[in-house]
């Protein structure tokens, strides 16, 4: 089973959800795998404290130009959808971080002037807290395109009875990238007007892409019925209320999950886990 963990916006608690969930996983026993696909600004492991055994770079592939060989057909430039590559005057302006590592600019240069080279523009870890495999990686400051790394972060994380994917926060192409390959996901929101605003983005993307989701309100508060309103009227299934609880805010200031200090907050993502569950 693989379970995305997504939202619309940033901070609404989307790792709490998905460190929980992996946690209380791996106390019934279950082989569980935590993958931190938000390699912008990764904190899984704040709270999961694994122990790395393998670090590794991520590398994309780009093209090299042989002047030598080129003959300024311009092919590479017409091919290239993003102008990471472009004949200007008497020579192939290369640009790498524009580069999607396509390939496309190697198979039409026919005198074989193109060949491509690894850069590395991330990193990924790879470890163990308690019984929870864990994956997560790290973009490299300045670049641009996190789905490669998100794909290596992915591609590395064991197959295990519960995968649990913690996907960056919004609806852009690296959210899409994380949720390849899952089931469902779980859609984190809180009672506020731009939580909902973003929720509702983050519904017409499942809708868009076809994928089954759920809500988990966070900081639910009593007497709010706006959240319920909205999600009624987006035909969206509110799975769980995580009440807002000083206590949990305490916790996770000492980076100790919710599950782990509570047991009312325990028994809360347990019975979260058994509806995913139930639903997949």
């Amino acid at each position: 089973m693989r379970i995305a963990i997504a939202s619309g916006k940033g901070g609404t608690g989307k790792t709490t959800v998905s460190t929980n969930l992996a946690w209380v996983a791996a106390s019934q026993q279950r082989s569980v795998s935590y993958v931190d696909c938000d390699v912008e600004e990764p904190n899984g492991h704040l709270f999961l404290r694994p122990s790395i055994t393998d670090e590794r770079p991520v590398d994309a592939l780009v093209p090299v130009v042989d002047d030598q060989l080129c003959n300024l057909c311009g092919l590479c430039g017409e091919i290239c959808q993003f102008s990471a590559i472009t004949p200007i005057g008497e020579k192939v302006l290369v640009f790498p971080e524009m580069c999607h590592s396509c390939g496309g600019c190697k198979l039409v240069c026919k005198p074989g002037a193109i060949s491509e080279i690894p850069r590395t523009i991330g990193s990924l870890s790879l470890g163990k807290s308690d019984t929870i495999a864990f994956a997560g990686g790290l973009l490299n400051i300045g670049e641009p395109m996190s789905p490669p790394v998100i794909r290596a972060v992915k591609a590395a994380a064991p197959e295990v009875d519960i995968t649990i994917i913690d996907a960056p926060p919004g609806t852009s192409c690296p959210v899409i990238e994380s949720l390849k390959g899952a089931e469902m996901a779980v859609l984190v929101t809180e009672p506020t007007p731009f939580g909902l605003h973003d929720l509702g983005l983050a519904a017409d993307m499942m809708r868009e892409i076809g994928m089954p989701c759920c809500v988990v309100v966070n900081r639910a508060a009593e007497g709010r019925s706006d959240v319920e309103a909205f999600c009624k009227e987006r035909d969206l299934d509110i799975i769980a209320r995580l009440p807002d609880d000083r206590r949990v805010a305490e916790a996770y200031s000492r980076g100790i999950l919710a599950s782990e200090a509570l047991e009312e907050f325990r028994t809360l993502f347990e019975n979260l886990l058994a509806e995913i569950e139930a639903r997949t």
